[in-house]
């Protein structure tokens, strides 16, 4: 479609468009420069504080086609979430002067945060031009476009403009600022354009450019570990056909067995490495590029030490232009994983990574493109029809939520301790911020604060109001106690688990909660965790739990599961069952440290450092060491990960179980399921059928005590949330039954269904008693 100016005589009207959501960043400009002159109009378009204004004039059946196509069309990256069009009066653009992209304003936002565009990977006409002989880009590892490249990982300011990204440091050469100014180009207003004349480049020691890449690529594939600098963070790169190169990196990286992810060239590599669901297939090729955990095949060259233990494999396909050449050169899969130790947050500056990590990398593939924000790689999880996020960062941070109840006053929702996210809140839109990793030392408390600081800068969200865990042990509760606020909100954990996967759906309540997860601190004071709720977003009421068993050492407890077990056999809450008898305990005993035995076993006897928990995921813990598949766990969620693995997909027949009447409250009794397992176990049962069993159990007994709630009144909607429910075969079983019973289930999918998932719950929460003025 050609401009051409109208006729003379012709109606001319003129409008002010107002354009909000992911505009900026994104190519928006460009598209509404290109659209506009297609139909002739004059005027023009302007980044403005946050959102994108066009002045327009001309015949008004062009003006009405514009807005149309504004509103629904647009470049990939885009999120039209809100445009109003005004009739403007007074002196029109003049017919046939033409439309411009103007020069970027910081006037005041009009509603709303500002919206910081996510990084998006390196797009196929980029990735073409990459490995085209032809091309002046050819083999260039900076590539991008307005449809591609990063985004929130450099830009300092809004409005999104070159000289508010670390991209400023670069100034442009002859060619490249054509593209920049040519509106017929993919690259105008493209903020991080460059090529190797101009742009950022590679570095090894004294090397620079081409053979600093030969020289990574050389050290890869002699089974070295290299430190390559990426979007949001340095990353750990090695061979991942390698054992000794996995083994070299978990070493030094102090992770013995947790899984490592894996980057591939393309699609084929994909399905040659991992069966594929449905559901994977758009999430893979995404511009979020996120680790994909999906069903490992046999002998696929990967070896085992990649992801030992688990029958997932965590896949995900190039995010940059040095990636592709990476995998390209070298012609295998490569293990990426976080340029970190092992708790810490992922190295982001230049001597902070070559401090950070000079025990662990052999090398350091670089660049002089600085970093302004850290963003880990996203994680997500096919379960059935759906896809959980498990990770919310790169691609996917910052982009906001919307909120089923918009927030009076700027909310900043201060997150769990685990899994850590925070989230800021105004109006009807909340902000996730990116995963930080676990609040457990100063070092990732100040990488929170830090990341604080840089999305309140650029969002424009002021907070005046922090909700918080109930927990005070928390960092991050101790943080929001710290931050000058009007008013401080207590979120329970549990409550914020399930508002949070209301929230998602747009759902203010009442509902049926059932969160189940590690642990939480309850509003008794007791740590809870498994969990059934009857809530709206501002209240909830407690209706049904698991019985509490003793958590020898506390902390202690978490990570060995086998202490998890002792206490369940020794010290589970008398709910109308007896305890398992003393000869069976000790064929369970006799596998593990005498001294240990003796100690735990005083300790629940005495109530001395034993604090009781109604979890769930303990329970799995507990049912784990009992089968034998994890005693000791080095990370979160490993005796869960390992009982999933082992039950398979086969069908199962459930376990004993009793649900009891207990103070007004539907308690499941898991004596009579540990039994079962324990005394199956011991008497050489499959561990494969009695973990299958395990899950079935745990559904069944989910289903009755939701059945009984419901037959007393409570909400026929369910919302499910918490760790727990990562489990792909738990949230499978669970759901049919519900469902079965003629209930409306409801899970997170956006929003981590894990911890990483409670701010934004916070936020939920806080918002509505907010306006409900309570």
């Amino acid at each position: 479609m050609s401009g051409r100016a109208a006729p003379p005589g012709t109606v001319r009207e003129a409008r002010l468009i107002t354009v909000s959501g992911r505009v900026q960043g994104v190519g928006y400009r460009p598209f509404v420069h290109r659209t506009a002159t297609g139909l002739g109009l004059d005027g023009w378009v302007i980044n403005a504080g946050g959102h994108v204004e066009v002045l327009v004039a001309g015949p008004p059946t062009a003006l009405d086609a514009l807005v149309g196509l504004l509103r629904d069309g647009g470049p990939p990256l885009a999120e039209v979430r809100r445009l109003t069009a005004a009739p403007l009066a007074g002196p029109l653009p003049a017919p046939g002067s033409g439309f411009a992209v103007r020069p970027s304003t910081g006037a005041p936002r009009h509603s709303g945060p500002r919206e910081v565009p996510p990084d998006a990977a390196t797009c196929a006409a980029c990735v073409r031009e990459l490995f085209d002989p032809g091309d002046r880009r050819h083999r260039y590892p900076f590539v991008n476009c307005a449809d591609c490249g990063p985004r929130a990982t450099v830009v300092e300011d809004l409005p999104y403009d070159r000289e508010r990204t670390t991209m400023r440091h670069f100034a442009l050469c002859a060619p490249c600022a054509a593209e920049y100014a040519d509106p017929a180009d993919r690259r105008f207003h493209a903020e991080p354009v460059a090529c190797a004349d101009c742009g950022p480049r590679l570095s090894w020691g004294g090397l620079a450019g081409e053979a600093a890449l030969g020289a990574a690529v050389a050290a890869v594939a002699d089974g070295a570990v290299v430190a390559v600098k990426g979007l949001g963070g340095y990353q750990l790169v090695c061979d991942a056909t390698d054992a000794r190169a996995v083994a070299r990196l978990r070493e030094r990286k102090r992770r013995p067995v947790k899984p490592f992810a894996v980057m591939v060239r393309g699609p084929a590599d994909v399905r040659r490495l991992a069966r594929v669901p449905r559901a994977a297939v758009g999430a893979l090729a995404s511009p979020a590029r996120p680790v994909v955990l999906l069903p490992a095949r046999r002998r696929t060259g990967v070896v085992r030490e990649v992801h030992p233990g688990t029958g997932l494999i965590g896949l995900f396909l190039p995010t940059t232009g040095l990636h592709h050449l990476l995998l390209h050169d070298l012609a295998r899969p490569l293990v990426v994983t976080s340029g970190n130790l092992s708790g810490e947050p992922i190295a982001t500056g230049d001597a902070e990574a070559r401090a950070a990590l000079a025990a662990v990398a052999d090398g350091f593939l670089s660049h002089d493109r600085p970093i302004r924000a850290r963003y880990d790689d996203s994680v997500l999880r096919p379960a059935g029809r759906t896809v959980l996020t498990l990770r919310r960062a790169r691609g996917l941070a910052p982009a906001p939520l919307p909120l089923p109840v918009a927030a009076p006053v700027p909310v900043v929702a201060a997150g769990a301790q685990l899994k850590h996210t925070f989230a800021l809140a105004e109006g009807a839109r909340a902000v996730l911020g990116p995963h930080t990793g676990d609040l457990a030392d100063a070092a990732t408390l100040d990488a929170f604060a830090e990341s604080y600081a840089g999305l309140t800068r650029l969002t424009g969200i002021e907070p005046e109001v922090v909700a918080h865990d109930l927990h005070p042990g928390y960092l991050s509760t101790q943080w929001a106690r710290s931050l000058p606020a009007r008013r401080r909100i207590a979120v329970q954990h549990h409550h914020a688990h399930v508002a949070g996967c209301a929230a998602e759906h747009g759902l203010r309540g009442p509902f049926l909660g059932i969160a189940y997860d590690g642990l939480g601190l309850g509003d008794d004071g007791t740590l809870w965790g498994g969990e059934i709720l009857v809530a709206d977003l501002t209240r909830y009421r407690r209706v049904a739990r698991f019985g509490t068993v003793p958590l020898p050492g506390g902390a202690a407890a978490v990570r060995r599961p086998a202490r998890t077990a002792l206490g369940c056999l020794h010290g589970a809450e008398r709910l109308g069952t007896p305890l398992p008898g003393a000869a069976l305990v000790r064929r369970f005993e006799r596998r593990l440290d005498p001294q240990e035995v003796r100690v735990v076993r005083t300790m629940v006897e005495r109530d001395v450092n034993c604090p009781r928990a109604s979890s769930a995921g303990r329970l799995f813990d507990a049912a784990a060491s009992l089968l034998g598949l994890c005693d000791d766990a080095t990370y979160e969620g490993q005796a869960a990960v390992a009982l999933e693995t082992a039950a398979g997909g086969g069908p199962a027949e459930a376990l004993p179980w009793r649900v009891v009447s207990v103070g007004g409250l539907w308690v499941y009794d898991p004596v009579p399921t540990l039994v079962a397992l324990l005394e199956g176990a011991c008497d050489g049962g499959r561990p494969a059928r009695l973990a299958a069993s395990f899950h079935r159990t745990v559904a069944e007994v989910t289903a009755a005590l939701v059945e009984r709630v419901v037959r007393a009144g409570a909400p026929r909607t369910v919302c499910l949330s918490g760790g727990c429910f990562q489990n792909a075969r738990l949230l499978a079983e669970t759901g049919t039954l519900l469902r079965q019973q003629g209930l409306r289930v409801l899970v997170s999918s956006a929003v981590p269904v894990n911890d990483g998932g409670i701010s934004y719950g916070q936020a939920a929460v806080a918002a509505a008693r907010l306006r409900r003025g309570g």
